[in-house]
């Protein structure tokens, strides 16, 4: 009997997780994934189960990243406006290659739509932390006398969050940063107006 390789399967997650993000949950073929896993296709299969298991997997991962990368962006300013308008002006700052990488966790939406019930479940619990936290920071900039004390805090976050799909897309279909800026800018003036 062969002995099994030992490998690091955090490693070989985010070697998937990479495969998917760039080529999505269709265009990455098993090959792609054991190339960029830098495993033998048994590991795999035994190791992550089938490519939607795996995928799941990398989604979960994913979103895990993509949290904690939108926290660490908050910072320390002490505006609560400012800080909402850099949220929505992210892909101003970054590479056109990460633009074109776009979002998993839409694309993910658009591959399964609500048939994978994991896949709504990662989406929605996403959403709902993110939009809890703009919410909070809207509620701060309206005691900063920075926004209107009337503006209802939980639709104003859900406004934020669909701004910051629709730019996702966007970025990923390859719009300008300054497009993608005049669009960030615009979202804030309405915000302000509201």
């Amino acid at each position: 009997m062969a002995r099994t390789k030992e490998f690091d399967r955090d490693a070989a997650l985010a070697g998937a997780l990479d495969v998917f993000w760039t080529k999505g949950y269709e265009g990455a073929s098993t090959d792609d994934l054991l190339k960029g896993m830098k495993i033998g296709r048994q590991s795999m299969y035994d190791t992550f189960g089938d490519k939607q298991s795996l995928f799941l997997e990398s989604l979960r991962c994913y979103h895990k990243l993509d949290n904690k990368n939108f926290f660490d962006h908050l910072g320390d300013n002490p505006s609560p406006l400012e800080v909402l308008h850099g949220f929505l002006a992210i892909f101003t700052r970054r590479s056109a290659e990460e633009n074109a990488r776009g979002c998993m966790g839409i694309n993910a939406t658009t591959a399964f739509g609500n048939a994978k019930p994991e896949v709504t479940a990662l989406a929605r619990s996403t959403a709902t932390s993110v939009e809890t936290m703009l919410a909070g920071l809207i509620e701060s900039a309206k005691a900063r006398g920075e926004l209107a004390k009337t503006l209802d805090a939980t639709v104003a976050a859900s406004f934020l969050y669909a701004t910051l799909q629709g730019l996702t897309v966007r970025a990923q279909a390859g719009a300008s940063r300054d497009e993608l800026a005049k669009v960030a800018d615009f979202a804030m003036k309405a915000l302000s107006a509201m």
